[in-house]
């Protein structure tokens, strides 16, 4: 019997809504859901997962988020600190709108811990890679609880690291402790708020990179033709101060991340090879290293000696990398400087910023404190300069190429001092 095509479209519409039902709820959960190990939350338009793994040789389960097409690269893990090492576990929400990780023994192992409750809580994973939680009065883009705000080793497009001025909250990545092993390792990438803000890499407090301070349009050390695929954003203001990036191209796949042997990495994903490229890696040269020349010294990677002390200075000794000056400074007999071109300025370690100064207002400002060694005028966001001026001695001071940001610093030297070595 020939079917009533009005009744073929009736069913057909059926399925089809009954298909875009189920599509947009993939990538939600709610208080009577739940997800066990090997099920899996989809962000609507497939780009990110979230579910249970475990890295490399290790039989640990962790709940993580990572790209769909790249299962192996996960990019958030939940419970970093506290494996389930027996059996499968179970993401819940609680009726108080929490995330809840629990384990076999129905033991809570990690929780979003949020304060309050929710009314109607749901879970969702967003196409940014943001797990987020919301209730049924939440506003757009308002969360009660979101991933980005507790990063693991990976820096997305959207994510921030800084700081809450407010609550003196921080956020940073934190590497893994191995490629097996996802808890908190030895380095740490977040921004140096202290003076003008620069991104740094630092082990048990002590640093081993940084990029030089924001100039406004980017930083010193990463190089300036990103700008095609990336813009880098650092807000500052009185409620918080952050670094994040976005991507110039919505069809780019891209990540920041701190690999556990302490190197900041851009890699993009390549969906023709099925691969990540890197465009850098942070080191990027043992002058990348921070402080590899010592005190009042320029590192070169032209150089076979990579490490030269500045023009007016000399060697402390044959087995110290520090220098020191060749003559005194004497504020009475006329003190100059000596220009520094196409370098990273020295670490902001004890310095002064005035932002109200051009450059010869900057270096009469120098001239007249004896402290003073060296001075920069250099661009603070756009189109606005400030004078920063050093005092004590000058470290971390290295070459930087075209392709980089880099500035003219003012060295200070003694009136003979001026007419001696020359760099």
């Amino acid at each position: 019997m020939e079917r009533d095509p009005i009744f073929t479209m009736i069913c057909f519409l059926i399925v089809v809504f009954s298909h875009l039902e189920l599509s947009e709820e993939v990538d939600v959960l709610g208080v009577e859901g739940s997800i066990s190990d090997g099920e899996t939350l989809v962000s609507s338009l497939e780009t990110f997962q979230l579910g249970f793994f475990s890295p490399g040789k290790s039989r640990n389960r962790y709940l993580g988020i990572w790209f769909k097409t790249c299962p192996g690269t996960v990019v958030w893990v939940a419970n970093r600190n506290n494996p389930i090492a027996d059996g499968k576990g179970v993401l819940t929400v609680s009726d108080s709108g929490n995330l809840v990780l629990l384990n076999p023994t129905k033991s809570v192992v990690w929780s979003s811990n949020m304060s309050g409750t929710a009314q109607i809580p749901v879970a969702q994973l967003l196409d940014t890679g943001n797990l987020v939680l919301k209730g049924n009065k939440s506003t757009a883009g308002s969360y009660l609880w979101q991933s980005f705000d507790y990063p693991s080793d990976t820096l997305l497009p959207g994510m921030k690291v800084g700081w809450n001025l407010k609550t003196g909250e921080e956020r940073y990545l934190t590497s893994w402790k191995s490629a097996d092993d996802p808890s908190p390792g030895n380095f740490t990438f977040r921004l140096d708020k202290n003076g003008l803000p620069q991104l740094v890499i630092d082990t048990e407090s002590m640093k081993t990179y940084r990029t030089g301070p924001w100039n406004g349009f980017g930083f010193e050390a990463i190089p300036a033709y990103l700008n095609f695929l990336f813009k880098h954003n650092v807000v500052s203001n009185e409620n918080e101060i952050f670094f994040s990036y976005e991507v110039a191209n919505k069809e780019i796949t891209t990540r920041l991340w701190l690999n556990h042997t302490g190197y900041l990495q851009r890699l993009i994903f390549t969906h023709d090879s099925k691969n990540w490229e890197f465009l850098y890696s942070a080191p990027f040269d043992k002058c990348g290293i921070y402080g590899f020349c010592g005190a009042n010294s320029i590192c070169s990677s032209r150089r076979a000696d990579a490490c030269k002390c500045l023009k007016g200075f000399i060697s402390k000794s044959q087995e110290s990398k520090n220098c020191v000056r060749e003559s005194s400074l004497d504020c009475q007999k006329g003190d100059g400087f000596t220009r520094l071109v196409g370098v990273k300025v020295p670490d902001l370690l004890k310095f002064q910023l005035n932002e109200s100064l051009n450059l010869k207002q900057c270096e009469a400002e120098c001239l007249k404190n004896c402290s003073c060694t060296a001075y920069v005028n250099m661009n603070v966001s756009e189109g606005r300069t400030s004078c920063v001026m050093w005092f004590g001695d000058l470290f971390d001071i290295s070459e930087v190429s075209d392709m980089y940001r880099n500035e003219v610093v003012f060295i200070r030297l003694s009136a003979s001092g001026l007419g001696m070595h020359h760099l």
